[in-house]
């Protein structure tokens, strides 16, 4: 199931990257929105091809995107496209490459499908419920299944570039018999690397993030046999009336590991 939605997810990414990337490489203006947030005219106009694309192929699915008016006529749906055109607008501003395009399927508030594309590396993640998560390297054309590692100790931690807080250096701290390294990482792109293996942890004990942030990866991340937790353990649902996320940590397969 879900695999004609995957392959216009993938095709709609791509395509969004298109103009993602002519943007970035001519010159933006950058705007802030409401809750201090920047917005660019690649995130709008990314919206809505990605919106446009996917309704064409799908017309009786709901949508929750970043850049669009949320109506909560979605909440009466089953199938829901939660998209985020532009994740890591600060990353993109500040031309550090590692911005994404995330693109997930929501069924009965759970993800089924999904897609996180990094346009500048040409790296694009994606993952069908019950069927696994892979890594298409545009640049090859070579696709293979990834995995998260095994390592329970020596680990790696990603963290935000712009958003990491000091509680967050407060676990690294009282953990640093179990962490080798802490770094940082890109938007969803941390998740990624996580999924496939390159790192084991990360943690967002900051405010803000909504589900368009965390729905693409969410499944990725369980589909390479990671998990995607609220601190209470709990997975997080989606196509809630309240979009706001609570804090959350992505492991690799320490499910026990919180604070």
């Amino acid at each position: 199931m879900f695999t004609n939605e995957l392959s216009r997810m993938i095709e709609a990414a791509i395509d969004a990257s298109k103009i993602i990337l002519d943007i970035y490489h001519n010159g933006f203006h950058v705007e802030t929105k409401d809750d201090d947030s920047p917005v660019t005219e690649a995130d709008k106009k990314a919206d809505e091809l990605i919106r446009n694309y996917l309704g064409k192929y799908f017309p009786d699915h709901a949508f929750l995107t970043e850049e669009h008016a949320d109506n909560l006529s979605r909440l009466e749906n089953d199938f829901v496209f939660i998209v985020d055109p532009l994740d890591g607008t600060k990353d993109f501003v500040e031309y550090d490459d590692e911005f994404t395009i995330n693109i997930a399927l929501a069924y009965k508030h759970k993800i089924v499908a999904s897609v996180v594309y990094v346009p500048v590396y040409g790296y694009l993640y994606y993952a069908l419920k019950n069927y696994g998560a892979y890594k298409l390297d545009l640049n090859t054309n070579e696709t293979k299944r990834i995995l998260v590692n095994d390592k329970l100790d020596n680990l790696t931690v990603l963290k935000s570039r712009y958003h990491s807080v000091e509680e967050e250096e407060k676990v690294f701290k009282k953990h640093s018999d179990k962490i080798k390294e802490v770094k940082t990482a890109g938007s969803a792109y941390k998740a990624c690397l996580i999924a496939e293996g390159k790192a084991e942890l990360s943690y967002r004990l900051s405010t803000g993030t909504k589900e368009w942030d965390t729905a693409a990866f969410d499944l990725l991340v369980y589909e390479a046999g990671g998990y995607v937790l609220s601190l209470d353990k709990t997975p997080i649902e989606y196509n809630r009336k309240v979009v706001q996320n609570d804090y959350y940590l992505i492991v690799n397969n320490l499910k026990n590991w919180l604070l």
